[in-house]
């Protein structure tokens, strides 16, 4: 248990970012799910528009220190890859 007022202030900021963090990776899974689900309904022009909404809020994640940039990039490039994959 934290013992002086710095550590007890450090663990209730902490636990409050934990929520906010917790919330930011939630909204950025959700953005991706609607994407893999366009992508599977076959639609490609409403998978292109789901990916379109989807980059900001995933390169925002980047921002915040929530997801890496890299991770970031690499889940972007995969997903626009299927879309592209769906007109060949």
């Amino acid at each position: 248990m934290a013992n002086s007022p710095q550590s007890k202030k450090r663990a209730r900021t902490a636990e409050r970012r934990t929520a906010i963090n917790k919330s930011r990776r939630s909204r950025i899974k959700t953005f991706i799910r609607r994407v893999e689900e366009a992508i599977s309904s076959g639609d490609q022009s409403k998978a292109q528009e789901a990916l379109k909404n989807a980059q900001p809020e995933i390169m925002r994640g980047v921002t915040k220190g929530v997801v890496h940039l890299n991770t970031a990039s690499r889940k972007i490039s995969r997903l626009a890859g299927r879309i592209n994959a769906m007109s060949a």
